[in-house]
């Protein structure tokens, strides 16, 4: 009878873990018009309360021929925004002058631009089953 439960049990934690990875979609980000192959350009991807805190993934992109290209891996369904910023110096930080404008090129998922920093509500899209893939232009 043991054997019979343990066996049931590791049969629904299969099943349980396939049904969750099949669940788990990618989000392949593109910044399209970077103006140089300096550097490295950041990407984070965050949720409404994560939002420009702590991303809930981030990866750096290598730039080749004026693009960069990241992809997230096993992203459930959501609600999620995507911030990048071409960091020409590879310091692994945005550079802001003096007066707190930025120095290096940034970009968001809908590529909403306005003189102020990017808002979830501006940058939000919508991940279902299908795996996803954005265009960010700085």
């Amino acid at each position: 009878m043991k054997f019979l439960v343990t066996l049931v049990f590791a049969a629904t934690l299969f099943i349980s873990n396939k049904i969750n990875a099949q669940n788990k979609v990618n989000i392949t980000a593109t910044v399209i018009n970077v103006t140089s192959n300096d550097g490295k350009v950041g990407f984070a991807l965050y949720n409404k309360e994560t939002f420009m805190k702590q991303p809930i993934q981030a990866a750096n992109g290598k730039i080749v021929d004026g693009k960069s290209t990241i992809t997230f891996k096993d992203i459930e369904p959501g609600v999620y925004a995507i911030i990048c910023y071409h960091d020409k110096n590879d310091n692994d930080k945005m550079d802001f002058s003096a007066q707190r404008m930025p120095l290096e090129d940034y970009g968001a998922s809908n590529n909403h631009m306005a003189f102020a920093p990017p808002t979830f509500e501006n940058a939000k899209f919508v991940v279902s089953d299908k795996d996803v893939s954005l265009d960010i232009k700085f």
